[in-house]
């Protein structure tokens, strides 16, 4: 123990010294210890100290200071740092260190005791009950040499705290087996690194001013008061001041010591991306083509302190990595692509391939795993030394260990090389995913046994009788005989069995990995992983720049495309559509889709050709029948929207039989019988005009659970190009004059949608539904019944969005919103009790800034007098396939959310040119005269309901657009500072008693 780094991190020139005799496990102290033990917890000793510390660590402050008064044994559970530790980072925000994290998190909660006298006395625990009743009531803590004196002894805790208080500085430095390059080329690192494998590289960094002025000190001195983010195993967002965390630095005694890792650091401090210079090796990066705010996190700023570190993984996307060192020494290990790390599981979903590693902390391992690890079984090493920057290819697990306080500049990025990799692990689906990262082990059916360097003996748990099929895992290679209690949960496993690969040797290979893509999955619009790097839009809108600004690489962008969004099978599609009506067949530069919807779009010449896709087969029958029912009503009552929404040139379906796409061509009218056999309808429906319009949605449109949803059929619909630019992409390139006249006609135009009478025909609710009441008006039925199932469930709910909203406002979600959601649309006369009901209308209900065409023009001279001032001209309204009836209010959540982003003006300018009320029926004077001072018939009221049990997560928008309401202890806060606006408009439209 007195040399314990040159035995738990030998140098691979040093002979191997035998392992030093524990004392905590000698016998008498092992005896007298279990003794304590057992008197201290009686019936709880039958637990081990991890998993009394794991059930601790689930405990409220308060009730841990009471629990540490039951007995000497408790005290010293219940005053461990990595306890306080988890408990502050449970709760995140600005972080200031206090010596340690009990006090730390204790001030944080306003609970620390001004009393710190005791905690300057080492304590007896004899006779000390009346001290720890009263140490634990001041909530102060004991050091940990008290722990002595109460003759416990605990393997557990002791190897915790050796690994606060170890000390890596005299850890020889060795060359490893990374290899070692200087004055490297391009050609020479494309042919023998890139994509193959790691190499420490020097010299590159010998003129950046970053190698003389990112000391420590200077970070300091020119950065102190600046706020950087810092990692940690928290879903809590921890920041610090530059000078607080280096006080941190200096007084932490942790096992895993937190370390700045901040992708933002280019946005605070600019002036650092001054100091560097991507390496000429790694300057191509296909993610630039993205605006920045686009695209994923891929530069970070790195500072941590001796025994921090990076825990195995592989980064993100499949993406490659180069991080230069300017101070300090960090040691590396690398395993190649598909060799799991002895000590880590790895979790892969079977819903949306999300991966999830379960890893000991770097220090952890390197202090516990791998002195086991037979030579055969250990990773590539290196000693990163100052000024040397590492390349870690696509797929690469990699594991780092700060040795000293270090800094370190890293970068991400997509070249030729990983390009296709990147594109596979966009793909929804998980066998490939699971592929990529543990190989063969993720093929069901593989034992390890099948597998080169993965020794039996491992894969005990794989076969447990006990473990469903949603439970299974994979685990790393190597017999571990360290204690890791963390890997003792499960996670999955795979379906489809690929016989072909039952003698097949694992292959980074992009061929040998597709093989493993789901082929049923739809690529297009199949839930992602939410750890994707990029999400789906930003993927569309980043392959189609791709296309146009790199035609040298049209042949790579289309593999890659192929695996990320199948566009083989949609521009297929294209081909069929075009013949069929005799369109222009697509260029070249036509040949991938255009936007960010979950439909494949192409334009061809002057065409719009929208293939549905989304939702299955009746979700995208019923968006097609509604949009025709749409259009052809516009016609019948002459609507001026009509102007500016595109002309229809055809619609039908696509069928896919016997490996041949054919046409069917479809106007809305009548059943198709390309459906007939798959969908029957009700008579009443299928007799209709437009049997799968607006009504027929209400009531099956939804309903994903239909025999058909999985077949090869496509509606799909071709339309006029509406001249103008998706409002996305120009936003940025408006004033606010022609933001302002963009509300003002999206008011005119929205008025127009929501004065559309609704078609003839009433659906019943299901009779299951037990949602509805027969009182309720037939025609809000579907609506209420949504609704009130989400209500049902809010806190599941809102729990789904992942942190976007505070749990404060969960926990109060039930008491905010009304019992029954028709209090909504129903009132009550104060004469004579009998209920008034608002009339529902058409709702557009996606009414973003991708579907909103904008176009530019001269004004008019003589106006004028310049014949060089433009204005905003058009604005046309794209894209109706999720058209539904509703409350017209629930098209201003996305049009303030997204499209004016919040701003009041913007608001104002669109209720003034939009002059209808909010609240209509049969008779509105008999509406304001029922509704009194009810909170239900409050704009801003309803307007926050509907954001609530909204179907997606509206509320990150408002969380993040409005910062300051992350910290609202009410919804009544949020109501007022978002939707305020409305009852403003409310109180002062001329309209409302007409």
């Amino acid at each position: 123990l007195n040399s314990p780094t040159r035995y738990f991190l030998p140098s691979p020139h040093a002979p191997k010294p035998s392992k030093p005799t524990d004392p905590a496990r000698s016998p008498a102290m092992e005896s007298a210890g279990n003794d304590r033990r057992d008197a201290a917890l009686g019936s709880l000793a039958v637990l081990p100290d991890e998993l009394l510390c794991a059930i601790v660590d689930l405990l409220q402050p308060t009730d841990i200071g009471r629990l540490a008064c039951v007995s000497s044994v408790m005290y010293i559970l219940c005053n461990e740092e990595p306890l306080w530790m988890s408990k502050y980072l449970s709760v995140g925000g600005h972080l200031e260190y206090k010596c340690s994290w009990k006090k730390t998190t204790l001030s944080r909660l306003s609970l620390c005791s001004g009393n710190s006298e005791l905690e300057q006395k080492a304590r007896h625990f004899d006779g000390m009950v009346h001290l720890l009743y009263v140490c634990s009531i001041c909530l102060v803590y004991l050091p940990i040499h008290t722990y002595f004196h109460a003759g416990f002894n605990s393997l557990f805790l002791y190897r915790r705290w050796y690994r606060c208080f170890t000390t890596l500085s005299s850890y020889s430095f060795d060359n490893g087996h990374v290899e070692r390059k200087d004055d490297l080329s391009l050609d020479h690192f494309h042919s023998q690194y890139d994509g193959k494998g790691p190499v420490l590289l020097g010299k590159l960094a010998e003129t950046w001013p970053a190698r003389t002025k990112w000391t420590i000190q200077q970070l300091v001195h020119d950065y102190g008061e600046v706020t950087f983010r810092i990692s940690q195993r928290s879903p809590k967002k921890i920041i610090m001041k530059l000078k607080d965390y280096v006080s941190y630095m200096e007084l932490q005694h942790d096992e895993d010591p937190l370390y700045i890792f901040d992708d933002k650091f280019g946005e605070t401090t600019p002036a650092l991306l001054e100091d560097y210079r991507v390496p000429h090796l790694f300057q191509e990066d296909l993610f630039g083509v993205l605006d920045y705010e686009q695209r994923p996190a891929f530069r970070w700023l790195i500072i941590g302190p001796e025994r921090s570190g990076a825990s195995w993984h592989v980064d993100p996307g499949l993406t490659s990595a180069w991080n230069t060192l300017l101070c300090g020494r960090k040691r590396w290990a690398l395993y190649p692509p598909g060799r799991v790390p002895g000590g880590v599981t790895v979790h892969v979903s079977d819903e949306d391939g999300d991966v999830d590693i379960e890893t000991p902390t770097s220090l952890q391992w390197w202090l516990d795993i791998y002195p086991h690890l037979a030579e055969h079984e250990k990773p590539l090493e290196c000693t990163q030394l100052p000024g040397e920057t590492i390349f870690v290819p696509s797929g690469w697990w990699h594991c780092v260990l700060n040795l000293e306080t270090t800094v370190a500049v890293t970068q991400n990025f997509v070249n030729q090389s990983n390009f296709e990799h990147v594109c596979l692990d966009m793909a929804p689906g998980h066998c490939h995913k699971g592929v990529c990262r543990a190989g063969l082990l993720a093929v069901p059916g593989k034992s390890v046994r099948d597998i080169e360097n993965h020794p039996a003996g491992t894969m005990s748990a794989w076969n447990h009788n006990d473990m469903t099929r949603a439970e299974k895992r994979l685990k790393g290679s190597g017999s571990v005989r360290a204690s890791n209690s963390a890997n003792q949960c499960a996670s999955f496993e795979f379906s489809d069995v690929h016989e072909s690969l039952e003698n097949q040797v694992f292959s980074y290979d992009i061929g040998f990995l597709s093989q493993f893509l789901e082929k049923e999955k739809d690529h297009y619009t199949s839930v992602w992983s939410p750890t994707n790097p990029i999400g789906q839009r930003e993927a569309r809108e980043w392959l189609r720049r791709l296309w146009v600004l790199k035609p040298e690489l049209r042949g790579l962008i289309w593999k890659g495309a192929c695996l990320a969004i199948s566009v083989d099978k949609w521009y297929a599609c294209l081909e069929e559509v075009s013949a069929c009506h005799s369109l222009p067949p697509p260029s070249e530069d036509e040949k991938l889709p255009v936007g960010t919807g979950s439909n494949p779009v192409f334009i061809v010449s002057d065409n719009v050709i929208k293939i549905y896709a989304e939702g299955g087969l009746g979700y995208s029958a019923h968006g097609l029948g509604t949009e025709l029912e749409f259009y052809d009503l516009l016609r019948k009552v002459g609507s001026p929207l009509i102007n500016h929404i595109p002309e229809i040139i055809a619609s039908g379906f696509l069928v896919y039989e016997d490996g041949v796409y054919r046409t069917v061509p479809w106007d809305g009218k009548g059943m198709p019988d390309v459906l007939a056999k798959y969908y029957p309808l009700e008579l009443s429906y299928a007799n209709s005009c437009f049997p799968l319009g607006l009504w027929s949605k209400q009531q099956f449109g939804m309903d994903s659970s239909t025999e058909c949803s999985n077949k090869p059929i496509w509606p799909y619909m071709v339309t006029r190009k509406c001249k103008g630019d998706i409002f996305a992409r120009v936003r940025d390139t408006l004033s606010k004059a022609d933001l302002l006249n963009l509300a003002s006609s999206l008011g005119v135009q929205m008025r127009n949608i929501h004065l559309l009478p609704l078609p003839h025909g009433e659906p019943l609710p299901k009779p299951e539904d037990n949602n509805v009441r027969d009182s309720d008006p037939p025609e809000w039925k579907q609506v209420i019944s949504t609704l009130n199932g989400r209500k049902n469930n809010i806190k599941k709910h809102l729990a789904n969005w992942g942190g976007t909203v505070p749990t404060v406002l969960i926990e109060k979600a039930e008491e905010y919103l009304p019992a029954d959601m028709s209090s909504l649309i129903k009132f009550v006369k104060d004469d004579d009790g009998d209920s008034v009901y608002t009339f529902p209308c058409w709702i557009h209900s996606d009414i973003m800034d991708d579907n909103i065409l904008t176009q530019r023009s001269l004004t008019d001279a003589k106006s004028t007098g310049d014949r060089d001032l433009e204005k905003l001209d058009a604005v046309n309204i794209i894209d109706f396939s999720d058209l539904s009836i509703g409350d017209p209010l629930c098209d201003l959540i996305p049009l303030h959310l997204d499209v004016f982003r919040g701003d009041i003006d913007l608001l104002r300018e669109y209720l003034r040119s939009y002059q209808l009320p909010f609240l209509r029926g049969k008779s509105n004077n008999d509406i304001y005269k029922s509704v009194g001072n009810s909170k239900f018939s409050t704009a801003s009221y309803r307007a926050m309901c509907y954001c609530m049990l909204h179907e997606d997560n509206v509320l990150a928008a408002i969380f993040g657009l409005w910062k300051d309401l992350r910290a609202a202890t009410s919804w009544e806060e949020v109501e007022h500072l978002v939707w305020d606006g409305l009852n403003r408009y409310q109180q002062s439209s001329p309209t409302l008693s007409s």
